[in-house]
């Protein structure tokens, strides 16, 4: 539980709103990453994101990280959590911590592998979800990082170059089985390239777990959450990530029940790469590029996980996702080798 007082007396020292009004505080989630707590003080209404007390000390430059990039997005067409305040004293809480606007809409993460209404019922309304879903990334990648002051954010010269030997030594520290189709993935990431690479704005673990939506219909994006891998990169590589699991029929009823999201009726993956590609003005020809290194690189964070599984029922489920994964990296390789 965070210190109340402290808070307060923080809250009070950078004149934040709500002054000689007690703080509500309530917990939302949490995990091994960052906790997350609702604050209210006044007409304040804030999220307290904060590591716990046993994440290790990259988490407060990662909290850091992510308040940076919230708040250069202040001014910007992205959906995005208000910047409010960053402390960086962990003398206040124990650790770095900041507070961000508290976003009045829903998570797909809570509505329990069903889409609240009317996008259970409405299946037009459902589509427009996965619409505003890769228009929010389109919106990102277009951002100016650098007028923004986000120049030294990343390392934009050499991003492709730089994703198979990172990734593969990343591998071989926590490497415990044979990943069949990992080396023949990475020799095609090797060996290919995008047909262009315009440098922006990237999300890094972009999926519908991260975004929120504002309540009814039509489906409107309240805001892209959870910045722990945000980056200047390949904005493009966001787009590969939405899609490499995209179901090719999503007009298979199976599909509901399945995931933690409900994929039938959603758009085509032809008609949400469209629609990326309408809004960004971007080129999408070279997407295969993505997708085989969208696939790779999630097989080898997500054996990271499984690595450390333990009796961890969620963790233990990565075991065969991330065999699926390297399968179909090194197939779809297989398939597209453009030679570039």
């Amino acid at each position: 539980m965070i210190d109340v007082e402290r808070l307060t007396t923080w809250m009070d020292d950078v004149g934040l709103p709500g002054g000689g009004e007690p703080v509500q505080h309530r917990y939302l989630s949490g995990g091994s990453q960052n906790e997350i707590y609702e604050i209210r003080r006044g007409d304040l209404h804030a999220a307290l994101r904060i590591p716990p007390p046993s994440a290790p000390e990259s988490r407060d430059a990662g909290i850091l990280r992510e308040w940076r990039i919230i708040a250069a997005l202040e001014g910007t067409d992205v959906p995005h959590t208000t910047a409010i305040g960053m402390c960086e004293d962990q003398s206040v809480l124990g650790r770095s911590f900041y507070l961000m606007g508290f976003v009045d809409g829903w998570s797909p993460m809570e509505t329990g592998r069903r889409w609240p209404e009317p996008f259970h019922t409405d299946l037009e309304a459902r589509q427009g979800l996965a619409f505003q879903l890769v228009e929010g990334i389109a919106l990102l990648g277009n951002v100016d990082w650098q007028a923004a002051g986000l120049a030294d954010l990343g390392r934009p010269d050499g991003f492709h170059e730089r994703q198979v030997d990172r990734w593969t030594a990343f591998l071989e520290r926590i490497k415990g089985r044979d990943l069949p189709g990992f080396a023949e993935a990475a020799a095609w990431l090797r060996r290919n390239r995008p047909i262009d690479f315009v440098p922006g704005l990237m999300h890094g673990d972009y999926q519908f777990a991260n975004v929120m939506f504002r309540h009814g219909a039509p489906a409107r994006l309240a805001a892209i959450i959870d910045w722990e891998m945000g980056t200047v990169g390949d904005p493009k590589l966001d787009l590969g990530w939405v899609v490499q699991s995209w179901p090719d029929d999503t007009d298979d009823p199976s599909l509901t029940g399945l995931g933690y999201a409900d994929m039938y009726a959603m758009p085509s993956k032809d008609a949400i790469v469209g629609h990326y590609a309408e809004v960004s003005g971007r080129q999408v020809d070279d997407l295969d590029y993505y997708l085989v290194l969208a696939k790779w690189k999630l097989g080898v964070v997500l054996e990271q996980g499984y690595q450390r599984r333990g009796d961890d029922e969620k963790l233990n489920a990565f075991g065969p996702i991330v065999l699926d994964l390297m399968r179909g990296a090194a197939d779809l390789a297989e398939s597209t080798d453009y030679g570039r």
